[in-house]
């Protein structure tokens, strides 16, 4: 179902799911698909204890033999001039989930979403925020109901210490993806995590 396609796989700054992120890339081309890597200004120049942007983006390009996006300019042309045939944003953190869903572009990622959107093409969403049952709960909410927006499926992965956090289960990705492109939402939309 994937084979030759190409997904943009935008990267925001939820750096504790960053382990999960080759596993992401892998489970893409294992199903044929070339991912297009875009990451946001703060996953460019972050230095956390789950390791610098330098080091995130010589993996990611590793990993997918491709540069990654690193600017507003460079993404601008996902629109009619170089389109994707899907467009994931993966982990999507509570911060650029309020901005796609109030029309901000004001990163690589949201600017390569927009442009995908434009051309009628799916966007998917994993979520990883610890707000999203908060004051983040209308965005998601707005977003849900967008056209050409899909969502990996996502749960509460805490609810006792983190009641309003979400998470998509990330190994969906895949067939999330492979729905959205047939302008379909994978079912069950709302998942149970293990550890919630």
């Amino acid at each position: 179902m994937l084979k030759g396609k190409r997904i943009g796989l935008g990267i925001t700054a939820s750096h504790c799911t960053y382990d999960q992120l080759l596993p992401m890339i892998a489970s893409l081309q294992k199903e044929g698909a070339i991912v297009v890597p875009i990451i946001t200004h703060s996953v460019l120049h972050a230095a956390t204890r789950f390791g610098t942007g330098e080091e995130w983006i010589k993996r990611i390009e590793e990993a997918t033999g491709e540069k990654v996006v690193t600017s507003i300019v460079e993404a601008e042309p996902f629109g009619p001039s170089n389109p994707l045939d899907c467009m994931v944003i993966s982990p999507l953190t509570g911060n650029s989930m309020s901005r796609l869903a109030n029309a901000a572009t004001d990163s690589p990622v949201l600017m390569a979403a927009k442009a995908t959107l434009r051309n009628g093409k799916p966007v998917v969403l994993g979520i990883s925020t610890n707000d999203a049952l908060g004051l983040n709960g209308m965005n998601l909410m707005k977003l849900l109901n967008m056209k050409h927006v899909f969502f990996i499926p996502f749960g509460q992965d805490d609810c006792i210490k983190k009641p309003n956090s979400l998470i998509s289960d990330f190994s969906l990705l895949p067939a999330t993806v492979a729905s959205a492109i047939e302008s379909k939402q994978l079912q069950p939309l709302l998942i149970i995590h293990n550890n919630a």
